[in-house]
């Protein structure tokens, strides 16, 4: 049953979906799940948000090139920048999926915003996906200026899986001493895929988009091993320390599963001195954020676009005037 908690909007939404017999993602085949996450967007989206500049690249990774898309609203610069991972439950989605997602927030937030395509589950197990994002976030900051990109205005973000990494990856560059990070922003990020435990996850395991069984199913095809979900970088909330790390910016959504761990995470960074900014949007359902015909997703660019524009510059020297 649907919680009366929805937003008329995300209600009609979801009520849509059923008239369409949408099937659960973990009765498809992986390819056909894929494809029908493409034509979710393309129904969803309109025409696509004017740039200076769209750029198709290939970069080096562990395994092999890693494609990026790389954004620039305004030629320049240098300029801020956001490395923006999907989300798809470690298992869907590219960079076509969410194009209209970093197009709007490129123009919005006037940042260049790199898309990253890493490897998906379950061809690729666990930490595949993050050892891609974690080499791309490396190759953004030593191309900072070929990119046109402000190198100690750089964010990592992402919604839902990619949040995860995000919060992955900001731990990763403060143990590594680096590249310095100004921003996390993550969008009902998952923190724990050990357990799925908490009361948001009992109140909208079925029925409001994404289910019990769906997050079930993403997590089997991510782990080779299940004991990996208890690993700190597969679930971030299980890190010991969560000191000095670059500011947060986390969206949660009122009517997700993953509600509950995402606060949480924002309260335990806030615990361990961070600066944190943590929005519940009312109403709204998993993954919203992806839904540009909802006036919330359309709210939630423009403050995702002004966390980015707004971001304070880090590894500068004091007697430059900034911190």
């Amino acid at each position: 049953m649907r919680s009366e908690k929805l937003h008329p909007e995300a209600r009609l939404l979801l009520d849509a979906m059923d008239i369409q017999g949408v099937p659960p993602v973990e009765t498809m085949p992986i390819e056909a799940a894929r494809q029908m996450a493409r034509e979710a967007v393309k129904r969803m989206s309109g025409e696509p948000e004017p740039l200076a500049r769209v750029e198709d690249l290939s970069i080096p990774g562990p395994s092999g090139p890693i494609p990026i898309r790389v954004y620039t609203a305004e030629e320049g610069g240098p300029s801020p920048c956001l490395i923006y991972f999907h989300g798809g439950g470690y298992v869907l989605c590219d960079l076509d999926t969410h194009d209209p997602v970093c197009r709007t927030l490129a123009r919005q937030s006037g940042a260049i915003v790199v898309s990253v395509d890493y490897r998906l589950a379950p061809e690729h197990k666990f930490p595949a996906a993050l050892d891609d994002c974690h080499a791309a976030t490396l190759w953004v900051r030593a191309n900072a200026s070929r990119l046109g990109v402000d190198a100690h205005r750089i964010a990592v973000g992402g919604d839902s899986a990619g949040g995860n990494m995000a919060a992955v990856i900001a731990i990763q560059c403060r143990d590594a001493a680096g590249p310095p990070l100004a921003l996390q922003v993550l969008v009902y990020p998952v923190t724990r895929l050990s357990s799925f435990d908490t009361p948001s996850h009992k109140e909208f395991a079925e029925d409001h988009y994404l289910t019990r069984a769906s997050m079930e199913y993403f997590t089997r095809q991510y782990f080779a091993k299940p004991e990996d979900a208890a690993r700190p970088d597969a679930s971030p909330a299980l890190a010991k320390d969560l000191r000095n790390l670059p500011p947060a910016w986390i969206l949660t959504a009122e009517c997700d599963p993953l509600r509950d761990e995402g606060e949480a995470y924002a309260k335990r960074l806030q615990e361990a001195g961070v600066p944190v900014t943590c929005t519940r949007y009312a109403g709204m359902f998993h993954p919203f954020f992806s839904m540009p015909v909802l006036t919330e997703a359309r709210r939630a660019y423009q403050e995702v676009a002004a966390a980015v524009r707004d971001m304070q510059p880090v590894g500068v020297a004091r007697s430059q005037g900034t911190a």
